[in-house]
């Protein structure tokens, strides 16, 4: 059997932080029964704990990655600037030497970045959902401006704003 076979989970990667009402409202339709919207959620596989070394958070991302085939960003304000993940936010990284006083690789990249690269290298289904009522590229990471299926995750009706949920869910449990 192929790798692939064994990849079921969906994967959501975003700004926790700053977009974490998107996160939340996608983990309201998975686990409510009023919505038809269940995927294999990712990060029930393993966590990280934020105290954690960012080569080993960055190791535990891959390990859930590993098993996805959809890869989920949701993309606000500040995603394309996010740098939490790079090593030079790690005490243990030597700036002046340029190197890691636990002897791991160096890798620059955040965490979104690193994911989005990932999911490439993997071939995976890529959704990129806007916290927004629009598309706005240039706040997506470089690496994934291109590639995936890119929609906005709020719609206007009249004055007001709501979450798409058949927009979002076509996107995430659609076929490719």
């Amino acid at each position: 059997m192929s790798l692939g076979t064994y990849r079921t989970k969906t994967y959501i990667a975003a700004d926790w932080t700053d977009d974490k009402d998107a996160v939340d409202e996608i983990y309201k339709w998975k686990n409510s029964s009023h919505w038809n919207f269940d995927f294999v959620d990712a990060h029930d596989l393993t966590q990280a704990r934020d105290s954690s070394l960012n080569c080993s958070i960055k190791s535990s991302l891959k390990q859930r990655m590993d098993v996805s085939k959809t890869f989920v960003l949701i993309v606000g304000n500040k995603t394309s600037t996010l740098r939490s993940g790079s090593c030079q936010y790690c005490s243990y990284y030597n700036a002046w030497l340029g190197y890691c006083s636990h002897g791991h690789s160096i890798d620059q990249r955040s965490y979104i970045e690193y994911e989005c690269q990932k999911a490439i290298e993997a071939n995976m289904k890529i959704v990129v959902l806007y916290n927004s009522s629009y598309v706005d590229k240039e706040r997506c990471p470089k690496v994934i401006r291109q590639c995936g299926k890119h929609i906005p995750m709020l719609y206007w009706k009249g004055m007001n704003l709501y979450w798409d949920y058949e927009t979002v869910r076509n996107a995430i449990l659609g076929e490719c």
